[in-house]
């Protein structure tokens, strides 16, 4: 029998154009799943019959209950060679292989560089302006001479860095596990935690999401933050503290925010970041773009290939 092969997680019904998956004909058949996740029974309702299931990163969450739904699942594919909403030990135990892929590494610090630029310029508000008829409403802001703040200094934090030095920024970092050697190979000055939120400009985030990390940016450290200052979120929602985020936001405490990610995704609709003046939201699209879907999706077919002959590669630990 034909070995049922969910692609999931695909809100924009793009997957199908950008890989060929006629390339699987020989090991089974492909259907494009559209829907956004949902409680673990309409999972399994909606995922039983399928043996093998490709996944967007950090989309929908595969726990314990749900693995344990899908006695039919042998394989799970995700886009990334990391993704914290699998349950690596259930699928383990319950003997389902994950796989992952390669990552174009270049769409997040772009897409971070997008927004810093949007935000400061207050190009939301001009462009709407201007589509509503209208012209200039405002002042934008300016980054050469400024001082650019990056929390966490790994692959993407450098080449968000590297930017800022371009544009003749200043550029400082703090991580818990920076020192100021590391720091100083990338041309960048090491700080402390609290010089880091009191000195920027802007504050540009850049961790894994972890309980060390989650709710790192809380109240205190936004306080810390200069009236004028922009806070830049491109990495995962949940480091940020939400509620300490609006009301700084609200009160006028901090300039704006640019903002990619979420606590709860997709955004619930009466979200207050939809509406925000001072808030420039994207859904999402750090690592929406045409060479990472492209790379996702070619190395997620080669994965199945893969294993269907019996030697699996890309797996996750």
């Amino acid at each position: 029998m034909s070995i049922q092969i969910a692609v999931m997680d695909d809100w924009q019904n793009v997957a199908s154009d950008v890989a060929d998956w006629s390339a699987l004909d020989s090991v089974g058949k492909v259907h494009f799943l559209h829907d956004y996740p949902a409680d673990t029974a309409t999972m399994i309702e909606r995922l039983k019959g399928f043996e093998v299931i490709c996944l967007m990163r950090e989309r929908s969450t595969f726990g314990k209950a749900l693995l344990q739904g899908l006695p039919q699942l042998k394989l799970l594919v995700t886009g990334g060679m990391r993704n914290a909403a699998i349950d690596l030990p259930a699928a383990k135990a319950l003997g389902i292989q994950v796989c992952g892929t390669d990552s174009y590494k270049h769409a997040a610090p772009e897409l971070t560089w997008a927004l810093i630029m949007a935000s400061t310029r207050n190009l939301l508000a001009e462009a709407n302006s201007l589509r509503g008829g209208g012209w200039q409403v405002g002042l934008g802001g300016d980054l050469h001479g400024k001082t650019l703040g990056v929390l966490g200094l790994g692959s993407i934090g450098q080449k968000v860095a590297r930017f800022a030095q371009v544009f003749g920024m200043r550029v400082i970092a703090w991580s818990e596990n920076l020192t100021s050697e590391r720091a100083a190979e990338s041309g960048v000055t090491w700080v402390s935690k609290r010089e880091l939120f009191e000195q920027a400009d802007i504050l540009t985030i850049h961790l894994v999401l972890s309980e060390r990390s989650r709710g790192l940016v809380d109240a205190q450290a936004l306080g810390w933050m200069k009236p004028t200052a922009r806070l830049v979120n491109t990495a995962r929602g949940p480091i940020v503290d939400e509620q300490a985020l609006l009301q700084a936001l609200r009160s006028g405490r901090l300039a704006g925010a640019a903002l990619d990610v979420f606590a709860e995704e997709p955004l619930p609709a009466d979200h207050p970041f939809r509406r925000l003046p001072n808030v420039l939201a994207t859904p999402h699209v750090g690592y929406v773009s045409e060479q990472n879907y492209q790379q996702f999706y070619q190395q997620m077919i080669e994965d199945i290939q893969a294993w269907a002959k019996g030697v699996p590669i890309r797996g996750l630990a």
